[in-house]
């Protein structure tokens, strides 16, 4: 998992545009193709075992990151990372990864794996 992370850091650094939005209203907090993928394959889990759960899941999982940049602070720095830029948002037994770039003013989700899955 730090090895798929670390290259959606870098795609972002080389090209700081290469991202789409989370929402397309929402321009200062992208996501990467990894986050996309990921959120993706759990959200057809999700759906397969229960579409009232999933529409729940990602109904507190957007209002989570929408409001992320207010609670920047309480978040802790990423294991697979140095340094306070990439931090992790716990959800719902899933991980989050974003890189916070302050020149941007925007954050990078750059992943999405189970709490105990860090493979």
């Amino acid at each position: 998992m730090k090895t798929k992370l670390q290259q959606e850091l870098e795609i972002y650094l080389a090209s700081k545009t290469h991202f789409p939005p989370y929402y397309q209203s929402m321009k200062h907090i992208l996501s990467s193709t990894l986050f996309q993928q990921q959120l993706h394959e759990i959200m057809n889990a999700l759906e397969q075992e229960d579409s009232n759960g999933a529409k729940s899941f990602k109904l507190y999982l957007d209002t989570v990151i929408i409001n992320m940049e207010s609670k920047i602070a309480k978040y802790k720095p990423s294991v697979y990372f140095e340094g306070e830029k990439v931090k992790e948002i716990e959800n719902q037994g899933y991980i989050i990864p974003f890189y916070s770039d302050e020149t941007q003013e925007t954050y990078v989700l750059l992943g999405i794996y189970k709490k105990n899955d860090q493979s």
